[in-house]
């Protein structure tokens, strides 16, 4: 049973490498990423995970296993920002309050899926303009949804997290284990 990928994020591997999986294949997944009119973060997370584990071609003796992460702020979904600019923008809108960390991960096989989501709450600290313009300065906000990543120097930045921190890295680490093990996926301790 081979193990696909269906991410290009190089915290998911590390992820996964703590389980002690290491995937057959990495095979990013190209699709629309546009969120439906109306659409609300946790229902676009699922779809998302959902598509990219379908989009990705794969044989009868592979299993797919994809991921989204989303930020939330209320109703609104704040993607992987297109610049410095609208980074500072999601920032300053979190700065001092809560928001909605949502991942979804869909493990498929076959015709199969096999699908979670987690929902973390993270809070972020009041940001000072020095710590904002460090921040942006680092480029550690670019290809990351809300514009942070909490394992990086952004960690410096979330006193409070309820929930999964694995899953505001990118993969939930319990809920993958166990979508994997339904998909039929060979742990080594399974095996021996």
């Amino acid at each position: 049973m081979r193990l696909i990928l269906g991410s290009g994020s190089p915290r998911r591997r590390e992820l996964l490498a703590q389980l002690g999986i290491v995937a057959d294949d990495i095979r990013p997944p190209d699709i629309d990423e546009t969120p439906l009119k109306s659409e609300l973060p946790r229902p676009y997370c699922i779809r998302m995970a959902r598509e990219k584990a379908r989009a990705i071609q794969a044989a009868s003796d592979e299993i797919v296993l994809s991921a989204d992460t989303t930020v939330a702020l209320g109703r609104r979904i704040l993607g992987k920002p297109e610049s410095a600019g609208q980074a500072a923008e999601f920032l300053l809108a979190m700065s001092g309050r809560r928001h909605k960390v949502i991942t979804a991960v869909a493990v498929r096989r076959g015709t199969d899926i096999w699908e979670k989501d987690v929902v973390t709450t993270v809070k972020m600290k009041r940001l000072s303009d020095e710590e904002l313009n460090t921040y942006l300065a680092s480029k550690d906000w670019q290809g990351k949804a809300g514009a942070y990543g909490i394992q990086g120097p952004a960690g410096a930045l979330i006193p409070w997290i309820q929930g999964s921190f694995t899953a505001v890295v990118g993969l939930p680490l319990t809920e993958t284990t166990g979508l994997l093990r339904a998909a039929g996926y060979p742990f080594q301790k399974d095996v021996s």
